[in-house]
């Protein structure tokens, strides 16, 4: 898979994000363990520094924990992961809104849109 980065965001914001979505979409379940810094960095082609401190980030949002020896794991508290999902989603609902709104578009036909499309 080939990631690509922003030049205008710090790259470990944006692999913040990827490994959010990692999270929420159950790509990684709560109690997996996790590659090491180094097999991460090396599927993203990033400096294993900057891994690490997106990683750092999730551990201070609880999203993972580490276990002295043995590695990185996911919170095995699915409350949380189910919180960032839907806080994920209504963030993305709301942009979807907003640039409905722009185009003259309420509620009710951003919805029939939304139906339209095949999954």
């Amino acid at each position: 898979m080939e990631f690509t980065f922003d030049n205008n965001i710090p790259i470990y914001i944006q692999l913040l994000e990827y490994m959010k979505i990692y999270l929420i979409s159950g790509t990684f379940k709560c109690g997996d363990k996790l590659p090491s810094v180094r097999d991460f960095a090396s599927t993203f082609k990033v400096n294993p520094n900057t891994m690490q401190k997106a990683l750092s980030e999730l551990e201070s949002m609880n999203l993972i924990y580490t276990e002295r020896t043995n590695g990185k794991y996911v919170t095995k508290d699915q409350k949380l992961i189910d919180k960032l999902k839907d806080e994920y989603a209504m963030t993305l609902a709301k942009s979807y809104m907003q640039g409905m709104k722009r185009i003259g578009l309420g509620k009710a036909d951003s919805i029939k849109y939304l139906e339209r499309i095949d999954d």
